[in-house]
């Protein structure tokens, strides 16, 4: 039997959507992270995170965006350091419980996320 990608195991598009939703809401109340966003089209941004995730976590995709350095590298410009990247990764963490996604798949979640960072960063 084949084991299912995180995206099936997560909930697929519904769940997906949900937590991309909430951890923008979380992002954009923290006076650390926000201003990242000013000039950003958010219906946009949270539609390219959806594909994003979608693709990351193994499910159904068209993701054609920029590679990770090249889609932060504007942020790195602005002064997007390693303590607003462990910020994120905290509110999606936040996103996670309090959607009741079980540890381990919160653990596989954070596990991809915590590989982007050397690119996020362009470390």
């Amino acid at each position: 039997m084949t084991e299912s990608t995180l995206y099936e195991r997560i909930g697929g598009e519904a769940a997906i959507t949900a937590t991309v939703g909430m951890f923008y809401d979380r992002i954009m109340a923290d006076e650390s992270l926000k201003h990242f966003f000013d000039d950003l089209d958010m219906d946009k941004q949270i539609n390219k995170q959806i594909a994003f995730m979608t693709m990351a976590f193994g499910g159904p995709h068209d993701y054609t965006g920029q590679d990770m350095r090249a889609a932060h590298a504007r942020l790195i410009s602005r002064g997007l350091a390693v303590q607003h990247f462990r910020a994120i990764a905290g509110h999606l963490e936040a996103t996670l419980v309090a959607l009741s996604v079980p540890p381990d798949l919160v653990g596989e979640v954070l596990t991809i996320v915590g590989s982007t960072k050397s690119e996020v960063l362009n470390e």
